[in-house]
Protein backbone atom coordinates (compact mmCIF):
# COMPACT_ATOMS: atom_id res chain seq x y z
CA UNK A 1 0.00 0.00 0.00
CA UNK A 2 0.74 3.71 -0.97
CA UNK A 3 1.84 5.82 1.78
CA UNK A 4 1.76 9.13 0.02
CA UNK A 5 -1.65 10.95 -1.26
CA UNK A 6 -2.24 9.64 -5.00
CA UNK A 7 -4.43 11.46 -7.65
CA UNK A 8 -4.98 10.69 -11.36
CA UNK A 9 -5.15 13.73 -13.38
CA UNK A 10 -5.57 14.52 -17.09
CA UNK A 11 -2.38 16.13 -19.20
CA UNK A 12 -4.53 18.70 -20.08
CA UNK A 13 -8.58 20.31 -20.20
CA UNK A 14 -9.47 18.55 -23.99
CA UNK A 15 -8.55 15.40 -22.50
CA UNK A 16 -10.66 15.60 -19.73
CA UNK A 17 -13.35 16.45 -21.38
CA UNK A 18 -13.46 13.66 -24.27
CA UNK A 19 -13.38 11.22 -21.33
CA UNK A 20 -15.99 13.15 -19.63
CA UNK A 21 -18.40 13.28 -23.23
CA UNK A 22 -17.85 9.42 -23.27
CA UNK A 23 -20.75 8.53 -20.57
CA UNK A 24 -23.27 10.16 -22.48
CA UNK A 25 -22.86 8.41 -25.66
CA UNK A 26 -23.36 4.94 -27.28
CA UNK A 27 -22.96 1.06 -25.36
CA UNK A 28 -19.35 1.47 -26.56
CA UNK A 29 -18.04 5.24 -25.30
CA UNK A 30 -19.97 4.32 -22.02
CA UNK A 31 -18.44 1.20 -21.35
CA UNK A 32 -14.82 2.88 -22.16
CA UNK A 33 -15.86 5.55 -20.02
CA UNK A 34 -16.39 2.98 -16.79
CA UNK A 35 -13.41 0.81 -18.29
CA UNK A 36 -11.32 3.91 -16.90
CA UNK A 37 -12.36 4.95 -14.44
CA UNK A 38 -11.79 1.62 -12.97
CA UNK A 39 -8.29 2.13 -14.36
CA UNK A 40 -7.96 5.07 -12.29
CA UNK A 41 -9.38 3.49 -9.32
CA UNK A 42 -6.69 1.19 -9.63
CA UNK A 43 -3.70 4.03 -9.95
CA UNK A 44 -5.30 5.91 -6.75
CA UNK A 45 -4.41 2.55 -4.97
CA UNK A 46 -1.10 2.07 -6.63
CA UNK A 47 0.38 3.88 -9.24
CA UNK A 48 2.67 1.84 -10.46
CA UNK A 49 0.39 -1.28 -11.09
CA UNK A 50 0.93 -0.79 -14.70
CA UNK A 51 3.73 -2.08 -16.98
CA UNK A 52 6.83 0.29 -17.54
CA UNK A 53 7.29 1.25 -20.83
CA UNK A 54 10.97 1.43 -21.77
CA UNK A 55 12.26 4.50 -22.84
CA UNK A 56 13.39 3.27 -26.17
CA UNK A 57 9.45 2.70 -26.93
CA UNK A 58 8.29 5.82 -25.67
CA UNK A 59 6.79 8.11 -28.85
CA UNK A 60 8.62 11.09 -29.50
CA UNK A 61 6.11 13.33 -29.80
CA UNK A 62 5.59 12.47 -25.79
CA UNK A 63 9.10 13.56 -24.70
CA UNK A 64 8.95 16.97 -26.95
CA UNK A 65 5.13 18.09 -25.92
CA UNK A 66 5.11 17.14 -22.16
CA UNK A 67 8.94 16.21 -21.26
CA UNK A 68 7.78 13.30 -19.44
CA UNK A 69 10.73 10.88 -17.52
CA UNK A 70 8.66 8.14 -16.91
CA UNK A 71 5.87 6.20 -19.16
CA UNK A 72 3.23 3.10 -18.28
CA UNK A 73 0.89 1.36 -19.52
CA UNK A 74 -2.52 -0.11 -18.05
CA UNK A 75 -4.54 -3.11 -19.80
CA UNK A 76 -7.82 -2.07 -19.93
CA UNK A 77 -10.61 -4.87 -20.90
CA UNK A 78 -11.46 -4.98 -24.48
CA UNK A 79 -7.63 -4.93 -25.13
CA UNK A 80 -7.85 -0.86 -24.58
CA UNK A 81 -4.80 0.98 -23.30
CA UNK A 82 -3.88 3.76 -21.33
CA UNK A 83 -0.89 5.48 -21.26
CA UNK A 84 0.19 7.61 -17.94
CA UNK A 85 3.30 8.95 -16.40
CA UNK A 86 4.12 9.35 -12.76
CA UNK A 87 5.12 12.85 -10.94
CA UNK A 88 6.42 12.14 -7.81
CA UNK A 89 7.47 14.04 -4.31
CA UNK A 90 7.86 13.47 -0.40
CA UNK A 91 4.67 14.06 0.30
CA UNK A 92 2.21 13.19 -2.86
CA UNK A 93 2.03 10.92 -6.14
CA UNK A 94 0.13 12.08 -9.22
CA UNK A 95 -0.60 9.39 -12.22
CA UNK A 96 -0.72 12.37 -15.51
CA UNK A 97 -3.32 10.55 -17.76
CA UNK A 98 -1.96 11.04 -21.54
CA UNK A 99 -4.09 9.15 -23.76
CA UNK A 100 -6.13 5.88 -24.47
CA UNK A 101 -6.50 3.92 -27.53
CA UNK A 102 -7.00 0.87 -28.88
CA UNK A 103 -5.18 -2.00 -29.57
CA UNK A 104 -4.79 -1.07 -32.77
CA UNK A 105 -4.00 2.62 -32.35
CA UNK A 106 -1.36 2.02 -29.66
CA UNK A 107 0.28 -0.43 -31.67
CA UNK A 108 0.17 2.35 -34.19
CA UNK A 109 0.80 5.12 -31.92
CA UNK A 110 4.21 2.63 -30.68
CA UNK A 111 5.19 2.30 -34.17
CA UNK A 112 4.50 -2.02 -33.01
CA UNK A 113 3.31 -2.61 -36.62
Amino acid sequence: MIDKETQVVFINEKLKKLFNDLKSKNFEEEQLFYFLNRGFEDLKENPFCGVRIPKKLWPKEYVQKYQINNLWKYNLPNAWRLVYTIEFSKIKIVNIILEWFNHKEYNRRFRYN
